[in-house]
């Protein structure tokens, strides 16, 4: 509270907010500016991007995390802030679970897994961060798989990766690679990957993550 005479400041006393009325103007600011005030966790992104590639495949009833209303889904969350917790210790992870239709969740690792099994054993992480799902995984690790699995009906796309984990090929449809662009990619890179299996027939060599050595 500030007391004036005209531009003169006679005195000023800090007024307390009820914190009700705290967390009523954070939702506000959520509304207005998304989530930019919360440091998201690397599981709180992930999740986020999930339910958002959900939301645009399904649609109803996965959330629209945009459009939820902050006042009911991060009450808990405002609540702490507005009792002085820093933002940066608010976790949004458990408020996203919340967000999580029910029973519709329960399917939702088969619909848009954390992880998926490729024929070397491995489980590389899917991202969503794109709007569809890819996955990155060394190429020698996806001898035998025939077809791109799918998550919500999308085709995974495979950034397949060289044994120094750089990029040899980007693909959504594996049987076509394996029929044709291999080839190519077998030719320049097993001179230069000599301890690394580079199988002319890459549907049925054994998959692997090793060199030919410890194979």
């Amino acid at each position: 509270l500030v007391r004036r005479l005209g531009a003169i400041e006679l005195s000023s006393t800090p007024v307390s907010v009820p914190p009700e009325r705290a967390a009523e103007a954070l939702a506000a600011t959520v509304r207005a500016d998304g989530l930019g005030m919360f440091p998201l966790s690397d599981a709180a992104r992930r999740l986020l991007d999930r339910l958002a590639f959900l939301r645009s495949r399904l649609g109803e009833p996965w959330p629209d995390v945009a459009a939820a209303d902050p006042a009911v889904w991060l009450r808990p969350e405002l609540d702490a802030l507005a009792g002085g917790t820093p933002a940066g210790r608010v976790d949004l992870y458990p408020a996203l679970q919340r967000l999580l239709p029910w029973p519709e969740a329960a399917h939702m690792e088969e619909l848009a897994p954390e992880r998926l099994a490729v024929p070397s054993g491995s489980r590389p992480r899917v991202d969503y961060d794109e709007g569809r799902p890819v996955v990155r995984v060394k190429l020698q690790e996806c001898f035998g798989l025939a077809e791109s699995p799918t998550c919500a009906g999308v085709p995974v796309q495979f950034r397949l990766l060289s044994p120094a984990g750089r990029d040899l090929a980007i693909t959504d449809d594996l049987a076509s690679f394996w029929s044709g662009p291999y080839a190519q990619v077998r030719a320049e890179m097993r001179g230069r990957y000599p301890k690394h299996p580079w199988p002319e027939d890459p549907w049925s060599a054994p998959a692997t993550a090793r060199t030919k050595r410890r194979m």
